[in-house]
């Protein structure tokens, strides 16, 4: 058994879930935060059979993806305001955790 964590954008949790579900699998979304901006992700946790680990990925390949936004960088001190920048963000981080008991209950 092994349990697949994959934190993503939250603008790309909900196809996700979505196709994550529609293929039979069972996820958990979680609200997230951190990285790079501080953002708000979710972390969606997929337990799944060690042969189905590569199914489960490919889904949320498909659907996490990279884009670019424009941010208002922080306020310094001084009277100019510096200028909007260009940032990646999306696409998803995955940790695939071997699991030695599972229990519904």
């Amino acid at each position: 058994m092994r349990l697949v964590l994959a934190v993503l954008h939250n603008k790309d949790a909900d196809s996700c879930v979505t196709a994550l579900n529609d293929a039979g699998f069972a996820c958990t979304r979680l609200g997230s935060s951190g990285g790079f901006l501080d953002r708000e992700n979710a972390t969606l946790l997929i337990g799944v059979e060690a042969t189905q680990v590569d199914k489960v990925i490919e889904l949320i390949r498909g659907r996490a993806k990279r884009r670019n936004e424009r941010l208002q960088a922080p306020a310094a001190a001084g009277p100019a305001a510096p200028p909007p920048v260009d940032v990646e963000v999306g696409g998803a981080t995955v940790f695939v955790l071997v699991v030695d008991r599972f229990e519904r209950l």
